[in-house]
């Protein structure tokens, strides 16, 4: 039995009271949410908290709302389900209700949060294992040790981002909404980043996610996530892509972007598709052949390591297969692509 080191939860009813309790007790207090990732690495010994401050007191942390510009704030503390079946965000960021309903399995999306999916640990085959199986291995420079297993000789971790919502948030222009010591920031989600596997989000010190924003969607947006899995009902993604098209008022592709995750410690966005789909349409005789060129082009921009389980050399060729199958979902307006 895998068992956890003992320590405090404090449990806060406000955002200034979870700010102060993390400032109070310093580096050895960590933020909860709904514990789905952060109790197994509490039993693997890759966190050693002295303090949990648990966030599901706060009321301002949850929910769907219409904001001020008329987009959506959905609440860091907002359960995956939810997202996954609301009609607002199915209508007006089907990305984002896809790739919630496609995190873990049914109790696991009923306990986890959106915030606790944004700020997801980077994840490696080498790191998320017993710490009996980590010292018989020997550390790796994520925790404990100064060496790379994924990299040999190499001098910075690659363990990988592996939050579904990620690059869904980032094809809908998400900013992200932090309260910390000096007040409350947004983000645009794509500034949060850092290519470092170890620490790979610029959070400051005692800073909590309280919410999502997303835009207002344009009419004629249309966006779909696809996964990659070993199984169609629980896994982590061995490969993650969001992709949405903007039509004009004539039904012609005014926009495209995609974004992957899985493969590196930041999510990466996909280059070159507003190019490749400019001024087609999903009936226009050409769709198909962008779909291809697409396809080869996320083949050449997307490298799986040997960071998450299954094999490298699969993933990447199965890069341009979700990629093509997903634009073509998200051209047509249908759901999800993932394993089954």
């Amino acid at each position: 039995m895998l068992r956890m080191r003992p320590f405090e939860v404090v449990r806060p009813t406000t955002v200034e009271a979870a700010v102060a309790a993390l400032i109070q007790h310093g580096p050895g207090a960590v933020p909860i949410a709904g514990g789905t990732d952060l109790l197994p690495n509490l039993k693997h010994e890759l966190l050693g908290p002295s303090h949990l401050v648990a966030l599901g007191g706060i009321p301002e942390l949850f929910g769907i709302s219409r904001g001020a510009d008329g987009g959506l704030r959905i609440g860091a503390m907002t359960p995956l389900d939810e997202i996954a079946a609301s009609e607002l965000v199915r209508g007006e960021a089907a990305v984002l209700a896809q790739a919630a309903g496609l995190v873990a399995g049914p109790q696991l999306r009923r306990m986890g949060t959106l915030g606790g999916n944004v700020m997801l640990d980077t994840r490696c085959q080498w790191y998320n294992q017993t710490y009996f199986w980590r010292s018989a291995l020997g550390f790796c420079m994520k925790k404990d040790g100064t060496v790379c297993h994924v990299v040999k000789g190499g001098s910075k971790c690659v363990a990988a981002a592996s939050n579904d919502s990620a690059p869904a948030l980032t094809v809908l222009g998400a900013e992200l909404e932090f309260a910390g010591p000096a007040g409350s920031r947004r983000v645009p989600i794509q500034e949060l980043w850092r290519a470092d596997g170890i620490h790979n989000k610029k959070v400051e010190s005692g800073e909590i996610l309280v919410a999502a924003h997303l835009p207002p969607q344009p009419k004629g947006r249309r966006s779909a996530y696809g996964k990659l899995r070993e199984r169609g009902s629980i896994d982590y993604p061995l490969f993650g892509v969001a992709v949405r098209f903007d039509l004009d008022p004539r039904g012609a592709f005014s926009d495209v972007q995609g974004a992957v995750v899985a493969l590196a410690a930041r999510p990466l966005e996909l280059k070159g598709l507003a190019e490749l789909f400019a001024g087609l349409s999903p009936e226009h005789p050409d769709f198909e052949a962008a779909v291809e060129a697409a396809g080869q082009a996320a083949y050449k921009q997307c490298h799986p390591l040997a960071n998450i389980p299954g094999d490298a050399a699969y993933r990447r060729r199965m890069v341009p297969v979700y990629v093509k199958r997903t634009l073509r979902a998200a051209a047509r307006g249908q759901g999800p692509v993932h394993h089954v």
